[in-house]
């Protein structure tokens, strides 16, 4: 089964301009994300691994650095359709398309491996994403960047069977019973954050790009609920995160700072 990880970055973010140039550590954001992806594919002939972007500066970057960059159009609505348009214009066909958004640099490279194995394991996926549950002092540490930056980090809500329910950058589900569940001693809270990496089937994202924006799509700016709200399944993958609030993404000079502030506590590989 032939899989590309692509990553889209744009310059132009409203909230961040330039941000995939930005430097974390001296390092930026875009080489680590592209190094990460290199990880995951590391030894797999089948695998490929690229940038996708509309921007010169970003194309340029590529080239400094010695990654593979597909040009795409400025037009582009979603990271999605960025996505797919690269990988049609690449020339190549593939079965599978990763997307590693170049905003999440502390994605760690076995989280991509976890879902290039569940979609090796079970092909007939429409949609994989990874989630992780929160320990009750990540789930603190989230609330407390939520105020200052409250659109920065997404939950998720899903069923037994993994399948998820809903997204939302609020923090689902409100506990009713929070002081009893920590008094119990459990570490970890009901909460699942989502980290921003999707694989998708490729017909399936060809079906994707050509449905309208949906209602809360554009409610929450969260391009997965239009999966949801047109009845196609995402399944979550189960990951472990010790550092789980800032390996969503990031997504503002303040999500930056918290970011250089992780790496001088646990060190430059968060891996």
């Amino acid at each position: 089964m032939k899989t590309a990880i692509i990553i889209p970055a744009r310059y132009g973010s409203t909230r961040f301009p330039g941000k995939p140039l930005a430097l974390i550590n001296g390092r930026s954001m875009l080489s680590r994300v592209y190094q990460k992806g290199l990880n995951a594919a590391a030894n797999d002939k089948s695998i490929s691994v690229m940038i996708a972007t509309d921007d010169d500066r970003i194309a340029a970057h590529a080239k400094d650095i010695g990654a593979r960059c597909v040009m795409t159009s400025a037009e582009c609505a979603t990271g999605s359709d960025r996505v797919l348009q690269a990988a049609v214009n690449s020339g190549e066909s593939y079965d599978f398309l990763i997307s590693l958004q170049g905003d999440a640099p502390f994605t760690p490279t076995y989280v991509l491996k976890a879902l290039i194995d569940t979609i090796s394991d079970n092909p007939k996926l429409e949609v994989v994403t990874p989630v992780h549950r929160l320990s009750w002092i990540d789930l603190d540490a989230l609330r407390a960047a939520k105020k200052s930056t409250p659109f920065s980090g997404t939950t998720c809500i899903r069923n037994a069977d993994g399948q998820a329910l809903w997204f939302s950058k609020n923090i689902l589900p409100a506990i009713r019973d929070e002081k009893k569940m920590r008094e119990a001693g459990s570490g970890a809270s009901p909460v699942w954050q989502h980290m921003g990496v999707y694989g998708y089937r490729t017909d399936i994202l060809k079906h994707f790009v050509k449905l309208p924006q949906s209602t809360y799509e554009k409610l929450e700016g969260l391009e997965q609920l239009r999966f949801l709200e047109n009845g196609i399944s995402i399944q979550t993958v189960e990951v472990s995160a010790e550092h789980g609030p800032l390996q969503s993404g990031i997504d503002s000079p303040e999500d930056l700072a918290r970011a250089e502030a992780m790496i001088k506590q646990f060190g430059d590989d968060l891996s």
